[in-house]
């Protein structure tokens, strides 16, 4: 399956600039349409990349256009960033300049792929990769208890409204078993009414919590940074970029709690955000947020 819509990459400047320090091996840890490997492959004409994406109709799509242009030079992997240890060879670890990931949910998943987009009605699925998850959104849905969803929504979506939409949940599973997208819409929007005025859509937090939940991604990226740590180069970098809290708040901590144990330094003390220029012509970056640390040397 090929993909129609192509993701576009955010604060590509400031990743080069962050990242780059030398010719070397580079990780591309979230691949994705490969805007980041491409700048990156761009900006230093002997360097190589390691492209790592689980999505593989992504890494076959868009990893055949690199490798079209750089050849050799960029090496597409398949599998999740958080077992990035074992996915790379002896000699490739102990060669990485620098590991560059970005935690952002892709436009090409969200349109087109089952369950991501509360506003378009398909199977409720929400697997970034099937062959890495088992259990769908739709599962946890229809088997967690009211608790255990109001527990859910709010820890990673951080809803007000959890205890209310989780029991609206309960109640209409009683009647039908969820099975798409639709469905869930509208039982969150009988209990949460939208305002049109209102920015956030009413599902937009229920369906944020659901694909961390399905996908591991707190625990994906918490296995990610001790594993880019561990196969880093000395004075190699990572650089993360998160797009909210949650994310955020875990590379924070982490690089943070390794700069304190004497294992590095944090480069950006704050954030790095997008520029003016890159909001104006990329909304969807204004929630980015990019974080540096340097392994000691």
């Amino acid at each position: 399956m090929g993909y129609t819509i192509v993701h576009v990459s955010v604060l590509k400047q400031e990743v080069i600039s962050y990242l780059m320090q030398d010719t070397g091996i580079y990780v591309d840890a979230t691949f994705g349409a490969g805007g980041h490997t491409r700048a990156i492959l761009d900006s230093d004409p002997f360097c190589k990349v390691l492209g790592i994406d689980w999505d593989k109709d992504s890494l076959d799509q868009f990893g055949m256009l690199i490798h079209n242009d750089f050849t050799d030079r960029f090496i597409p992997v398949w599998g999740s960033f958080a077992h990035l240890y074992k996915l790379l060879n002896t000699q490739q670890k102990g060669s990485i300049k620098g590991i560059l990931a970005d935690f952002g949910t892709s436009f090409m998943q969200i349109h087109e792929k089952d369950g991501f987009s509360f506003g378009i009605d398909t199977p409720l699925d929400m697997r970034m990769s099937a062959s890495h998850f088992g259990q769908t959104a739709a599962d946890f849905v229809n088997s967690l208890s009211e608790y255990e969803l109001a527990q859910l929504i709010w820890d990673y979506g951080q809803d007000r409204y959890s205890r209310v939409i989780a029991k609206a949940i309960v109640q209409a599973r009683k009647k039908k078993r969820f099975s798409t997208t639709g469905q869930l819409v509208q039982v969150i929007l009988s209990v949460c009414p939208w305002k049109k005025d209102t920015k956030i859509h009413p599902a937009t937090r229920t369906f944020q919590a659901l694909r961390i939940r399905v996908n591991n991604e707190l625990e994906n990226i918490k296995s990610f940074l001790k594993g880019a740590y561990d196969v880093l180069l000395p004075g190699g970098r990572i650089v993360c970029i998160s797009f909210h809290s949650l994310e955020d708040e875990l590379v924070k901590r982490f690089f943070k709690d390794y700069e304190q144990l004497g294992h590095g330094t944090v480069i950006t003390k704050k954030p790095v955000t997008p520029s003016d220029d890159e909001l104006k012509q990329n909304r969807a970056s204004r929630s980015a947020k990019l974080r540096v640390f340097q392994k000691k040397a």
